[in-house]
């Protein structure tokens, strides 16, 4: 991996998994100071969406073919592995072997290689309901001892009925926060609908802030709260304060809106209500967290029926204009849609993280 750049900025370094076109990137560089120095993407046109915001940052490509011991340590690994199988508006497959959705197994690998100091991770609703399926251990040749199901089995009943119903399934969620105490790591999760930072539509999704249990004693110290400088006196000076014009990009504020709570009185006036109806106030909320004028909705062709228009979606997500529409990516709109639709609201996440960090270095402060 000699292409990708090792310098010392005084910023967390991040790795990405499952990168699509960046927009959990977006909130994790805001929350932590950090930036992004390699990525993983198997869809060649979302990858180069990503390329183009990251030119400095390779595409490590597909998560199943990598070898962790040839890829720099990152303080900070960060992925929405795929939801297809825990989606609630899937087939609810659920993660296991085999599965799109059980991927994240190969995320797990790479977490215990890397050793990362943070994990974030983000995904649908169905991953608090769909099903884990755990493969039989290694050298285990007794199913009846390790059940595909992983429902747990010949518990011994007690007053609470903790461990009774052995008919419960393990979840999606808990196999990933149990997979992550097995790998020494402390987490704590939320679940928010991107309506309650002020986006007008509600798009569940659950994140996942871990932290080592046992940290790099070398890296102790280095990651501060947001808007408090850094004093430079680690031993390694990675601390430092440091420009953040190490590439061409808007600043921060452009790059993620700035929360502005979803509950302020909007003046909604009539040019609104009549193009947008009953959703005006919604609309109108967004325009003004977002900064910009909502584009139009929908593509009208003599050909096709209406479809939506892939500009409004990036508004929708909450993305600078062109984030993923400018022609230079050469995507179609088909192409656009499906990332956009794959895509993490890099505010919603923003927010999130912003609380889970502040909940998790106040608890290490007190214990």
């Amino acid at each position: 991996m000699s292409e990708i750049e090792n310098t010392n900025d005084g910023r967390l370094r991040v790795g990405s998994l499952f990168s699509g076109y960046g927009g959990l990137d977006l909130a994790v560089e805001e929350v932590f100071d950090a930036r992004t120095i390699w990525f993983s993407e198997i869809n060649d046109p979302v990858a180069r969406v990503f390329s183009h915001h990251w030119p400095d940052a390779p595409n490590l490509g597909d998560i199943t073919t990598i070898d962790w011991s040839n890829v720099p340590p990152v303080d900070i690994l960060c992925g929405g592995f795929p939801c297809q199988d825990v989606s609630t508006v899937g087939k609810m497959a659920g993660l296991a072997p085999g599965t799109r959705s059980g991927l994240w197994a190969h995320m797990a690998a790479a977490i215990d290689a890397l050793q990362p100091e943070w994990v974030v991770i983000e995904n649908v609703r169905g991953l608090l309901s769909a099903p884990a399926i755990r493969p039989p251990s290694e050298g285990d040749d007794d199913e009846k001892r390790n059940p595909y199901s992983a429902t747990p089995g010949d518990v011994e009943p007690d007053p609470w009925d903790m461990g009774a119903t052995a008919t419960r399934p393990l979840r999606a969620a808990g196999a990933v926060l149990g997979d992550l105490a097995d790998l020494r790591y402390d987490a704590q999760w939320i679940g928010l609908p991107a309506s309650a930072i002020g986006a007008p539509h509600p798009r569940f999704r659950v994140f996942i802030l871990a932290h080592r249990a046992l940290p790099h004693t070398t890296r102790v110290g280095r990651l501060t709260r947001r808007g408090e400088s850094a004093t430079g006196e680690s031993a390694s000076r990675h601390d430092r304060a440091q420009s953040s014009d190490h590439r061409p990009r808007p600043p921060r504020t452009q790059r993620v809106p700035a929360f502005r709570g979803p509950r302020e009185p909007m003046d909604v006036d009539r040019g609104a209500l009549r193009r947008w109806g009953r959703y005006a106030e919604a609309v109108t909320r967004w325009e003004h967290i977002t900064g910009r004028a909502a584009p139009s909705p929908t593509l009208l062709s003599d050909e096709t029926a209406p479809r939506p228009a892939p500009a409004f979606v990036e508004w929708l997500m909450g993305l600078p204009m062109g984030w993923v529409t400018d022609e230079c990516h050469d995507l179609t709109v088909a192409q656009q849609l499906m990332a956009l639709g794959n895509g993490v609201l890099p505010s919603q996440a923003d927010r999130v993280l912003d609380h889970l960090l502040n909940v998790s270095l106040n608890a290490a402060q007190q214990g």
